[in-house]
């Protein structure tokens, strides 16, 4: 009874503990306080016409920073930004945005486009003589303010962000207009014909657009636009609602025909980007949904593409939303890619850079988040072929275009949007039996990066004059669950076809980006309907063929890691500690009661990390780590050394119960690791990138992190990092506004406080420019030539060699070598040919022929 007592006396006081340190910590936080009311003033602009000569007022408001914020020159004046609204919505929807922009100094302006909110005047779908025209006159409007700094009398230090329907105002206020300095338009359109008409096949004059209508997206944008004006409610909204009459005869005809009049192809592109891109001069970040199947991510790759071409300053991020995954994620992957870039562009801040980013999915199969990566060159792709095998096969086209297959309902957010679909209901919805053929490529043996529009060449035969069809390509696990990138598929539309003669054509699959395992297999899959488009009404058969040389080109890239997941935000951050304090304190005190009771291993007791037998597998039996034994010890820098998928990153995690092993352990200084040990305490790491709060200046950062470990202050050497960090006067702003390689040196900086024993950096090159890499190869050495011990996991084989004085070499999950880099480089040798001898094409059969140095497993 007694001893009942003690426990339960142990658990409460442990839980107070917990929750008063979440409570100071949440004390703590500049977020706790009330934000500074950002002062508002709304307006009534007075733009152009209507061609009809009916007058038109926009609605508006300028968000001007609260007083004492930093930003302004000494006449007070500041950079500005012009904020566009989505399709549908009004400046209202802005307002979020706009008080975060002017709290970090910059003079904001929303405003309603024409045929929106309180606006007046008709929708013209963002054209020149109207919707960009209004821009304009918005950008008279900041350069007569006193608050406003100019770059020469008239002109306003000014860029344009806005997303979807905002985002093609922006990219053509640029085009439009020279004034404008910075641009960052998101999920939008290059050109509008193509993307409401898409057309992947290529390979033939008359296979050009127009393509398939887009029906379901095209009658979501019409029903939008058919309410009345806001605080008009009682008046009828007429059968063209605030549509300009050439839209909506445009619409009337594509939704009755599922066709478009060359006219209204006329109208949609100059409604676009693509004609006039060449007189973009402002530097543009282009951030690009890949849960969109509205604009996808070719509209994006166009118009970077033509950017770069023309010499403007592009660079390219493509995130993990889009109009398939609702409003607040594009809200937000807006927000602080534009902080950063109109930072450097309008203010001088720090450089960005131009790297191309994208995240890849949380795999069906294995790891559960998503994953950043970065590559230096946005056109950078490596094509990777692959045999497909499968007869030409027959595929009916049903009267009426029903049954339809369902890949995803446009317009439903991420519920049943175009999110990854997995497994048998997926293909039960999305390759109906009967109206799809299947090609089908072996096994794939290392993992690939796949990053934008694979290509097959296909054969397409047709009882009628013409063909549409839909293709896709579905990811096959080894298990055989199938899963299918985004839910997307391409239309192709083949017109003058003799019925019963073929037609080659070359095939643009959707433009996505993910991880192809080892193991698993892409399925080609082409399909006579699709749910969302307008398809043919009368019965038809195809046969569908291989072409050419019968493979599937894949875009491949190398990118390095930048982090998994987004940043966190404070105020979730705050909730989930006050709704979980308690669970998470029980939790803790238990874990800490069973690691106390936990003896020393006497052997290890002065071993650093000791790693053995480490065995993980995922639920479809990949096993991504399997029994890997090895040791650092105190003084040495070890690499972690392996290709993309050898388990570097799985282990790791491992390494500081983050991750549960299925067998073997790890111990750290004697001690067991398991998740909460507090021999943790004595461990520094950075696993999977930073994960910094954004509206919290960096060295904020690093004293909340420092805070949340109840150690005295003066333990922190808090100075001593942020120097390894170099960030400058960089570290009291906002991490929102750094680039990667900054947001990467302020996570090495955090592993490194209070200068652990045992430090572990999972890829900490990323992002950093080659004086920074030099540095940190420095500061490494230094760190553990104090009787420490450092563990970095890389892929960069250069670096290894020249950083770390061992190395543990892992192939598929396994140690197949480790050693002292001096004695593996006996003889004048590079780490690449000992690496390649290891995990070359004969992979570890080489092992017989591998050199003597070093420990072979």
């Amino acid at each position: 009874m007694a001893r009942g007592g003690r426990r339960r006396g142990r658990v409460v006081a442990g839980a107070v503990a917990l929750v008063v340190l979440v409570a100071a910590v949440l004390a703590w936080r500049p977020w706790s306080a009330p934000l500074p009311t950002v002062p508002v003033e709304e307006l009534r602009v007075d733009v152009g016409p209507e061609p009809d000569g009916e007058p038109v007022a926009l609605d508006a408001s300028v968000h001007t920073p609260p007083p004492g914020t930093p930003g302004a020159d000494a006449d007070g004046r500041r950079a500005a930004v012009l904020l566009a609204h989505g399709f549908g919505g009004s400046e209202a929807d802005l307002a979020g945005q706009a008080r975060d922009l002017a709290r970090d100094g910059y003079v904001v302006l929303t405003w309603s486009a024409r045929g929106f909110g309180e606006s007046g005047g008709r929708i013209h779908l963002v054209s020149p003589d109207f919707e960009v025209a209004d821009v304009s006159r918005l950008l008279d409007l900041l350069a007569a303010r006193d608050d406003v700094r100019l770059d020469a009398g008239g002109d306003p230090v000014v860029g344009v962000a806005g997303a979807s329907y905002g985002g093609a105002t922006a990219l053509l206020a640029a085009a439009y207009d020279d004034r404008v300095d910075a641009v960052v338009p998101a999920i939008t359109w290059h050109d509008l014909d193509e993307a409401f008409f898409p057309q992947a096949a290529t390979g033939a004059p008359d296979a050009a657009p127009p393509g398939v209508f887009k029906q379901r997206w095209a009658s979501l944008f019409f029903a939008s636009g058919l309410r009345p004006a806001a605080g008009d409610a009682a008046s009828p909204a007429g059968p063209c609602g605030r549509f300009d009459p050439q839209v909506c005869a445009l619409y009337t005809r594509a939704a009755t025909t599922g066709e478009v009049a060359p006219a209204g192809r006329a109208l949609l592109r100059r409604s676009s980007v693509a004609p006039v891109v060449e007189r973009v001069g402002a530097p543009t970040l282009l951030v690009q949904g890949q849960q969109d199947s509205l604009f996808g991510l070719d509209q994006a790759d166009a118009t970077a593409r033509a950017l770069a071409a023309a010499g403007t300053e592009v660079a390219v991020r493509w995130v993990d939303g889009g109009h398939d995954a609702g409003a607040a994620p594009a809200a937000d992957d807006l927000l602080d890619p534009a902080l950063a870039w109109f930072d450097h562009h309008l203010r001088g801040g720090p450089d960005p850079g131009d790297d191309f980013e994208l995240t890849l999915p949380a795999s069906p199969f294995g790891e559960d988040r998503p994953e950043r990566l970065v590559a230096e060159d946005y056109a950078a792709e490596v094509p990777r072929s692959l045999p497909l095998t499968g007869p030409p096969q027959p595929v009916l086209a049903p009267p009426g275009g029903e049954p339809a297959a369902v890949t995803s309902l446009p317009g439903t957010g991420p519920l049943l949007g175009a999110t990854t679909l997995v497994g048998g209901a997926a293909q039960a919805l999305g390759v109906l039996p009967g109206q799809s053929a299947v090609f089908t490529t072996p096994p794939v043996t290392e993992p690939l990066t796949v990053a934008g529009a694979p290509q097959v060449g296909l054969r397409i035969t047709s009882t009628a004059s013409d063909a549409t069809l839909f293709a896709a390509a579905w990811v096959v696990a080894a298990d055989g669950t199938t899963t299918l990138p985004r839910a997307l598929v391409a239309p192709l539309r083949l017109s003058g076809l003799t019925p019963g003669e073929p037609r080659e054509v070359t095939v643009a699959l959707p433009a996505s980006a993910y991880r192809l395992e080892t193991g698993q297999r892409l399925q080609v899959v082409v399909s006579s309907t699709d749910a969302a488009y307008a398809l043919p009404t009368d019965a038809r058969t195809y046969e569908v063929a291989l072409a050419g040389d019968a493979t599937l080109t894949l875009p491949v890239v190398d990118a390095e890691r930048a982090g998994g997941g987004p940043d966190v935000s404070p105020v979730l951050l705050g909730a989930v500690a006050a709704a979980l304090a308690g669970a998470l304190a029980l939790a803790l005190v238990t874990a800490l009661r069973r690691r106390r009771d936990e003896p020393v291993d006497p052997d290890l007791a002065e071993v650093p990390l000791a790693v053995d037998g480490l065995v993980k597998s995922y639920r479809n039996g990949f096993r991504a780590v399997d029994g890997v034994t090895w040791r650092a010890e105190r003084g040495q820098v070890v690499g972690l050394l392996g290709p993309n998928g050898a388990g570097k990153t799985t282990t790791m995690r491992m390494l500081v119960g983050l991750v549960r092993s299925d067998a073997g352990t790890v111990h750290v200084l004697g001690r067991r690791v398991a998740p909460g040990a507090p021999v943790l305490a004595r461990v520094g790491a950075l696993i999977e990138g930073p994960g910094a709060l954004p509206h919290l200046t960096g060295r904020q950062n690093l004293e909340a992190a420092w805070a949340a470990t109840g150690r005295p202050r003066d333990e922190a050497d808090l100075e001593e990092v942020l120097a390894i960090a170099a960030l400058g006067a960089a570290a009291d702003k906002p991490v929102r506004s750094y680039s990667q390689g900054m947001r990467q040196r302020l996570g090495i900086a955090q592993a490194m406080l209070g200068t652990p024993e045992l430090l572990l950096l999972d890829e900490p090159l990323n992002g950093l420019d080659p004086p920074q890499i030099r540095a940190l190869r420095d500061v490494l050495r230094d760190y553990a030539a104090g009787g420490r011990t450092v563990v970095v996991s890389s892929h960069l084989l250069s670096e290894v060699q020249q950083t770390c004085s061992h190395v543990v070499v892992v192939h598929r999950g396994r140690v197949v070598l480790d050693g002292a880099v001096d004695d593996l480089l006996a003889g004048h040798r590079q780490l690449e040919e000992v690496f390649m001898e290891l995990v070359g094409d004969g992979g570890p059969a080489q092992l017989e022929d591998a050199p003597a140095a070093g420990r072979h497993r």
